[in-house]
This record gives C-alpha cells, sequence and structure tokens, in this order.
C-alpha cells in the first residue's frame, strides 16, 4: 500500500484531483470533511469565535483518516494533509490575530505530539495556483459559505503555501502549475499529471 497526499490552497481543486485519480488508478480516495464538519460555516461567519475548534476538529479528523489509511492496506490518495493545518492554516489565523497565542501554543504542541505518532506520505502533490485561479474555482463550485473569504486571506495562505513547501523535506514532492495545467474537464493535463505521478511512484516504489 501507498498513501499519496495532494496538498494545495482554497480552489486549488484537490478535491477533483483526488476524484480524476482515483478513477484512474483505482486508488482509494478519502475526502476532506467538509459537509459534516460542524465548525465549517460557524468559522467562516465568525473566524476570531471559531478558530481554534475548527483547526481541532480537522487536527482530530485527519489523524483518524491517516491512522486508517496505514491499517486499511491499500493505496489511498488523501485530500489535504494534517501538515497543511499546522503549518499553514493554524498560524496565519494566529498571525491574523484570529487565533488567540494561547490557543496556538496549545494546538502546535498536540500536532508535535500527533505528528510523533505518523508517517509523512510516500508521495505528496502540490498544487500551486494564483490567487485569482483560486477564486474563480471557488466561485464554480459555489459554496455559499466560502463567498466570504477575503483575497487578502487567500494571498497570506499562497506565502505560507510557497514557504511550507520550499523547505519540505520529509518525503516524495510532485508540483503541479495549475494555473497552466488544466486537469478538470482536459485529458491532456490529466495525462501530464498522471505521467508525472507515475515517473515517481516507479522511481521511490521500485
Amino acid at each position: 500500500m501507498h498513501h499519496i497526499a495532494i496538498a494545495g490552497n482554497i480552489g486549488s481543486g484537490k478535491t477533483s484531483l483526488s476524484e480524476l485519480l482515483s478513477k484512474h488508478f483505482v486508488w482509494e480516495a478519502h475526502y476532506e470533511d467538509v459537509e459534516s464538519n460542524p465548525y465549517l460555516h460557524s468559522f467562516y461567519e465568525d473566524m476570531q469565535r471559531w478558530s481554534f475548534n475548527l483547526q481541532i476538529y480537522f487536527l482530530n479528523s485527519r489523524f483518524r483518516q491517516i491512522v486508517n489509511i496505514r491499517n486499511s492496506g491499500k493505496t489511498v490518495v488523501q485530500d489535504r494533509t494534517i501538515y497543511e493545518d499546522a503549518h499553514i492554516f493554524a498560524p496565519n489565523l494566529h498571525a491574523m490575530n484570529l487565533m488567540s497565542t494561547r490557543d496556538f501554543d496549545n494546538y502546535r504542541s498536540l500536532f508535535d505530539l500527533m505528528s510523533s505518532f505518523i508517517k509523512p506520505p510516500d508521495l505528496l502533490i502540490y498544487l500551486r495556483a494564483s490567487v485569482p485561479t483560486l477564486v474563480q474555482q471557488i466561485q464554480k463550485r459555489g459554496r455559499e459559505y466560502e463567498n466570504s473569504i477575503r483575497l487578502d486571506y487567500l494571498r497570506s495562505l499562497n506565502e505560507r503555501y510557497e514557504a511550507w513547501i520550499s523547505g519540505y523535506d520529509i518525503g516524495k514532492l510532485l508540483i503541479i502549475d495549475v494555473d497552466s495545467v488544466k486537469f478538470i474537464d482536459n485529458p491532456e493535463g490529466l495525462g501530464f499529471i498522471i505521467n508525472r505521478i507515475n515517473a515517481e511512484l516507479h522511481g521511490l516504489f521500485r
């Protein structure tokens, strides 16, 4: 079994790519818990009040996902990683004064403990996208609670993603530029990504 994870900002196409790769490779897909998340709508209405609750919920959810992936004995593609919450979303909320230092330190302590029990993905696919592309794809999927997302919020997340990826050294990494590689409803773009993944997998698992 192998663990393939897809990372990227809000609207970068993680769920769509997870679905496409699951179908092509016959991998099991594990998606981000969006629809049943009890904090997401509240968070976008009042980020300061619900930021810590949301991050703890995601931390718990993704830790359980990783445990299930490792116990499944199957090759799994995962929509978003546990590392993105800890390295991007939580510190960004803290920097924007939307999460207190007390809550952030508590969150980081819990993440550090959890991460000591897990292995990183065998291959991380990072979907790099500009803010205009993110906005276009967010608007296209039409989730009502995402209408309030600010451009500066997406921009600051992008900066943190780039900083995180530039120092990512715990496993294999594949970067896809979503601005130039259109893979949704585009067989050529998807084929390009599949070829890149095959090259990484054959080198990684032979």
